[in-house]
């Protein structure tokens, strides 16, 4: 009779590996901010009585920055022929707090928020804002 030979067991290993990169998407929930005047017209504001700042849905993995470009497209009366600081600001909340800033901002966390984003024209000295029709467009980033 022969000899019965034993069959070593054949083994292998996996090795798995995986990443997740930084992303942000971003969605305008309020795209038709309105600028309301102050009292003594050196503000045009959505910060103003009455006006209403635009809001976007922010969505990330975290490890992004968060900010707002300068205004642009800006139309204003031919009347106004005064020069006009116009200083952008959002603030944050959900996913990361973050109070009314112009400056960017990191959001280190995963999760959703709700970015609300103002506008504000200011005159100086004696120089006000004119009748007519004012407009200016922010541009939202939120990049890796």
């Amino acid at each position: 009779m022969g000899s019965c030979a034993v069959a070593s067991a054949a083994v292998g290993t996996i090795n798995f590996t995986g990443n997740v990169a930084a992303t942000c998407s971003l969605s305008v929930t309020n795209g038709s901010a309105i600028m309301t005047p102050s009292s003594n017209l050196q503000t045009l504001s959505s910060k103003n009585g009455g006006g209403t700042a635009g809001t976007v849905a922010v969505t990330t993995t975290g490890g992004v920055v968060l900010g707002v470009d300068a205004a642009s497209s800006l139309i204003q009366p031919t009347g106004d022929v005064t020069a006009t600081t116009w200083t952008p600001s959002y603030s944050l909340s959900g996913v990361s707090t973050v109070s009314d800033t112009s400056l960017p901002s990191t959001i280190s966390s995963p999760g959703t928020g709700t970015i609300n984003v103002n506008l504000t024209g200011t005159k100086s000295g004696i120089n006000s804002f004119v009748t007519g029709s004012y407009s200016a467009v922010v541009t939202v980033r939120c990049e890796p």
